[in-house]
């Protein structure tokens, strides 16, 4: 069975052997659920809800599993398919493309991962694959801010003999009400405390979310602040926690780029959206004194010549870094030059557009209020920069 079929097929709770299914098949199933998933984009944007359906369609395909190993009934796939899955989801509705981003990340090498209990990744697995389960880290903390600039979390596991007492903050836990598992950044309360990620599962008592969630973009991924009171884990849910004084990287190189990669991918695939609605605007209006469609005009045609160049720059990045030719050093700026191109091109095509562009009637507007969001990803634009320029600056000659 090729790693295209098992994909292309409805799920079953024991997957088996179905009929091979091409790389075209693939893509065509891809593109059916880019228009599913525009269908109601409009509509999870006003409201802001968790779009479940969405996750339905999406389990009944198998793609909620798609990192999980082949050998525990997931997808196997590599990058490269991750990418191309996460384009297609955003392209309909990026909110969901984010919360599947969190669940590929989390499973893409949950398997290899030593500091997890052998039978806490099965059972991850085996309820990603049969349920559609989800996951995502909770790490961003009122006072602290983001973990990436450095800092301990407020939120603390204390031990008790009955396991690990969990109490504190999270706020933008993307996913909130749709997750099954959240694994939240915390220290415990030893004298040399061990920092990193408790599993928590939703309906521990003592968890309360606050619908504070309230965006200029990326509505429906329902960010929302949740708070942990005096949460029972067991002391095996410790998942991924180093001690302070010996910490241990997070991320490793593959990781960066997975992540750069397939977040990167997202607000790509918002501007192939916002493109393709300029684009058919251009031919549909045509104004009374000019007798023509506005794509008659060199002036559109240049300036849509701009935003396919950004995106042709996007492609060809995206895909490189898929085929491994950048490595984790390359990974931010990566994500910098692929999201900055991303906004450039839905901007080009809202100065195209005029008013339209920015009536709530039209999806340009909902295009660029969501790739504005790329911009507040870890890792950040002054992150990107002075890293790089302090390495180029530190070189001998």
């Amino acid at each position: 069975m090729t790693q295209f079929a098992a994909l292309a097929q409805p799920l079953q709770a024991e997957p088996r052997p179905t009929a091979a299914a091409t790389p075209e098949d693939f893509t065509a199933l891809l593109a059916q659920i880019t228009v599913q998933l525009a269908a109601t984009a409009a509509d999870y944007d006003r409201s802001g809800e968790f779009p479940a359906a969405n996750f339905a369609l999406l389990h009944q395909h198998g793609l909620l599993s798609l990192t999980v190993p082949r050998a525990l009934g997931g997808g196997g796939a590599d990058l490269a398919t991750a990418r191309q899955v996460i384009s297609a989801v955003a392209k309909g509705e990026p909110s969901t493309a984010l919360i599947l981003v969190m669940q590929y990340l989390q499973h893409f090498r949950l398997q290899d991962d030593p500091r997890w209990p052998s039978h806490l990744r099965l059972r991850l697995a085996q309820e990603a694959v049969e349920h559609g389960a989800l996951i995502n880290a909770f790490r961003v903390e009122p006072e602290l801010g983001t973990p990436a600039r450095g800092g301990l979390p407020a939120t603390i596991a204390r031990r008790t003999p009955e396991g690990w007492r969990l109490s504190g903050s999270k706020l933008y836990s993307t996913g909130s009400y749709g997750l099954t598992w959240y694994v939240v950044w915390a220290r415990s309360d030893d004298a040399d405390p061990l920092v990193g990620g408790f599993l928590v599962h939703k309906d521990s008592p003592g968890i309360r979310i606050i619908e504070d969630w309230d965006h200029l973009g990326m509505r429906a991924t329902c960010s929302h602040k949740v708070e942990f009171s005096n949460v029972l884990l067991p002391l095996e849910h410790a998942v991924s926690v180093s001690p302070l004084s010996a910490p241990q990287a997070e991320l490793d190189g593959e990781a960066l780029v997975w992540m750069s990669v397939l977040l990167s991918s997202i607000y790509d695939a918002v501007a192939q959206a916002g493109r393709d609605w300029l684009v058919q605007f251009l031919r549909e209006r045509v104004p009374s004194n000019l007798g023509q469609p506005l794509a008659s005009l060199p002036r559109f045609q240049e300036l849509v010549g701009q935003i396919e160049t950004l995106l042709f720059a996007n492609r060809n990045l995206l895909d490189a870094a898929a085929a491994g030719q950048i490595d984790g050093q390359g990974a931010g700026q990566l994500k910098q030059l692929v999201t900055s191109n991303a906004i450039n091109a839905v901007q080009l095509a809202i100065e195209a557009s005029g008013n339209p562009g920015l009536s709530r009637r039209n999806a340009l507007e909902r295009h660029l209020r969501n790739v504005l969001c790329s911009r507040i990803h870890t890792p950040q634009d002054d992150v990107v920069f002075i890293n790089k320029g302090r390495a180029a600056l530190s070189k001998d000659a």
